[in-house]
C-alpha cells in the first residue's frame, strides 16, 4: 500500500534527517551570539517551544499525563536532554572553550552511552556496535583535526570550568536519553515535550539572571529563534524520541557522530570556512563507523 511504503520510507530517513537537523544548531548559535548571551536565547527558545506545543496539543486534544509523577518524569527528562545540555554547552563556548575541544567532548557520548546501556537498561551493545562505534569516534577525530591541532595545550588550563561544564553537560544529555527511555516510553510526544520544556526553562530562566542579559531582536536573531524553535526544539527533537522509543539507546547515539561532519559541511556551505582533505577522509570514516553502530542483523 503506498501509505505503508510512505511510512516506512520516513523510518527509514528519520536517523539522517535528524543528524542534519541536529548538526544545523551549531551554525544557528554562531549566528545568534552576535546578538544575544545564550541563557536569554535559551530561555526565549524554550519557552517559545513550550507554547506552540501546548497550543498544538489543547487544538488535537493530545492527552496529558495523568499523575504529577508522570508529569515530573517528562519535566525531569528535560532537565537533562535540553537544559543541563545545550546550557552547559553554549556556555562553555562563550567562555573560550575551543570549538575542536567541545567538538571532541560531543563526541564521548556514543562511547558513555554504549559502556552504560547494559546496565542502566540491560541492552546488549554487539561486537559489531562497538566496532561501529570505535571506528566513528576515529573518525571525528580526523574531522575534528584542524580544530584539534590549532589548540594551546598549555592554555587549556584557564578554560578548565567551561570544559568541565562542557563534560557535566554531555553527561546530563547521556543519562536523558536513558531517562526517556525508561520513564517515558509511552509518552504523547506532544504533551510530553511540552512538559520537557517547563524543565528546560527551568534551568535556564534562574541562569539568565546570573549575568548580563542581552537580546536585540534584529532581524537575523529572529531568524534564528524561528529555526531553533520549529526545526531543533520541536521537528529535530520530535524524530530523537521518536528513535529513541523505537530502538536501542546506543544505536541512537552513534548518530552523534553524524553531526560535526554535517556542521563542516555546512560550515564550509553557509559560512566559507574550509573543508581539508583530512576531514572529508574522516566523514567517509565516520558514516561507515555510523553504518556498522546502527545496522541491525
Amino acid at each position: 500500500m503506498p501509505s505503508a511504503r510512505l511510512a516506512t520510507a520516513f523510518i527509514r530517513a528519520t536517523p539522517l534527517t535528524f543528524a542534519l537537523l541536529w548538526s544545523s544548531g551549531f551554525i544557528v548559535a554562531k549566528y545568534a551570539a552576535a546578538d544575544a548571551d545564550p541563557f536569554t536565547f535559551l530561555a526565549a527558545r524554550f519557552a517559545s517551544a513550550m507554547l506552540i506545543l501546548a497550543a498544538i496539543a489543547f487544538a488535537t486534544r493530545a492527552p496529558w499525563p495523568a499523575t504529577a509523577r508522570e508529569a515530573g518524569h517528562c519535566m525531569m527528562a528535560g532537565v537533562l536532554l535540553h537544559g543541563l545540555y545545550l546550557a552547559g554547552v553554549w556556555w562553555a563556548i562563550a567562555q573560550g572553550l575551543p570549538a575542536g575541544i567541545a567538538g571532541l567532548f560531543s563526541a564521548m557520548q556514543p562511547l558513555l552511552t554504549a559502556l552504560l546501556a547494559a546496565p542502566l537498561l540491560g541492552d546488549r551493545v554487539t561486537t559489531w556496535q562497538w566496532g561501529g562505534i570505535v571506528t566513528g569516534f576515529i573518525g571525528i577525530l580526523l574531522v575534528l583535526a584542524p580544530r584539534l591541532v590549532v589548540v594551546d595545550v598549555a592554555a587549556l588550563g584557564t578554560v578548565a570550568v567551561p570544559m568541565l561544564v562542557n563534560l557535566v553537560a554531555i553527561v546530563a544529555v547521556t543519562l536523558g536519553t536513558f531517562y526517556q527511555k525508561r520513564f517515558l516510553a509511552g509518552a504523547d510526544l506532544r504533551t510530553g515535550t511540552c512538559l520537557q520544556f517547563v524543565g528546560a526553562l527551568v534551568v535556564v530562566v534562574p541562569l539568565t539572571l546570573i549575568g548580563p542579559t542581552r537580546f536585540d531582536p534584529t532581524p537575523s536573531l529572529i531568524l534564528s529563534l524561528a529555526f531553533a524553535v520549529l526545526v531543533l526544539s520541536i521537528a529535530a527533537i520530535a524524530l530523537l524520541l521518536v528513535m529513541i522509543r523505537r530502538g536501542e539507546v546506543a544505536r541512537v547515539a552513534a548518530l552523534i557522530y553524524l553531526v560535526p561532519p554535517l556542521t563542516a559541511i555546512l560550515a564550509f556551505a553557509l559560512l566559507g570556512e574550509s573543508l581539508s582533505a583530512v576531514q572529508i577522509a574522516g566523514m567517509a570514516v565516520t558514516a561507515v563507523g555510523v553504518w556498522l553502530a546502527t545496522r541491525r542483523a
